[in-house]
């Protein structure tokens, strides 16, 4: 049955994230078939925006008409990150000075997807609408947009302060890094995995210690966490950053102390063990305390 699940809402939300992606093939056209009247007089300016609005509203028809119910909610969703994503491609290979921005929207948008294929890949029995991790918080939410309003308005009043090369690539080199690190956690511990703490131990529920938690006892944390740091390192968003690394760090600390306990609880002084040779990979972060 779960096995079934990952294959159909996994192929689903594929084929979805590409039709969304496929927005790219309106400003490809202007750029190769400028020279065709036809293309040049109905896809620039104006009327590609509107070319834009057209293609996504026809696509969503589609989904609304092929997928039912659940489906249908996991098809838009997919469908709007790979729309997101195309639109983070389009500004990036542009030549404009919004293009890290674009890097960002790429980041952001392959984040969420692949949160929801890869546990579609490795637990499909814990997947659900909540695996994309859109709607994860309400401070989530909060923060996502105060990135995007200090971008906008520091580039009106300070549009040098965006242009900082350098720094951009920093940002987009931690987050690549805190990307892959998160997934190779995810897919090293396998079903094991759950976006949910869990309070009680299923009986596959095992303790890995291998691959990339032999260096951190937390790797999908610290890639989440070095993952956020980055996108505003790259939006060079100086209040953001300091209030990212704030509130994530608080975030991941009671998180990490959370879970601790029903590791311990699950796994007794085996865990204990683990944790005594492997740190979280988080600063100053240690976990829970146990006495001696």
């Amino acid at each position: 049955m779960a096995g079934s699940k990952l294959v159909l809402e996994g192929r689903i939300s594929i084929i979805s994230f590409i039709s969304g992606l496929g927005v790219i093939i309106i400003p490809l056209l202007v750029k190769f078939g400028a020279h065709i009247d036809w293309i040049f007089d109905y896809l620039t300016d104006v009327n590609g925006k509107i070319a834009i609005a057209v293609y996504i509203t026809v696509i969503n028809g589609f989904l609304l008409i092929i997928y039912k119910g659940p489906l249908y909610k996991v098809a838009v969703r997919a469908c709007f990150l790979g729309f997101a994503f195309g639109c983070g491609l389009i500004l990036s290979l542009a030549d404009t000075t919004w293009t890290h921005f674009g890097w960002y929207m790429c980041s952001l948008s392959f984040f969420h997807y692949s949160e929801y294929l890869v546990t579609a890949m490795i637990n499909p029995r814990s997947l659900s609408l909540d695996s994309f991790l859109l709607n994860h918080s309400v401070e989530y939410t909060v923060a996502a947009v105060s990135s995007w309003i200090e971008f906008t308005v520091e580039k009106l009043l300070i549009p040098e302060m965006k242009q900082m090369n350098w720094l951009c690539l920093v940002g987009l080199v931690m987050v690549l890094c805190g990307e892959g690190l998160r997934k190779a956690a995810m897919l090293t511990a396998g079903s094991n995995f759950n976006h949910i703490v869990q309070n009680e131990k299923a009986q596959s529920h095992v303790l890995v210690t291998t691959g990339v938690y032999a260096l951190f006892r937390h790797p999908s944390y610290v890639g989440w966490f070095y993952w956020s740091i980055g996108t505003q390192i790259m939006l060079c968003n100086p209040i953001c950053l300091l209030g990212y690394t704030i509130a994530s760090w608080r975030f991941f600390r009671e998180r990490i102390e959370e879970e601790e306990i029903s590791l311990i609880h699950f796994f007794g002084e085996d865990y204990i063990e683990y944790k005594k040779q492997v740190f979280t990979g988080l600063p100053f972060i240690s976990g829970i305390r146990v006495n001696s």
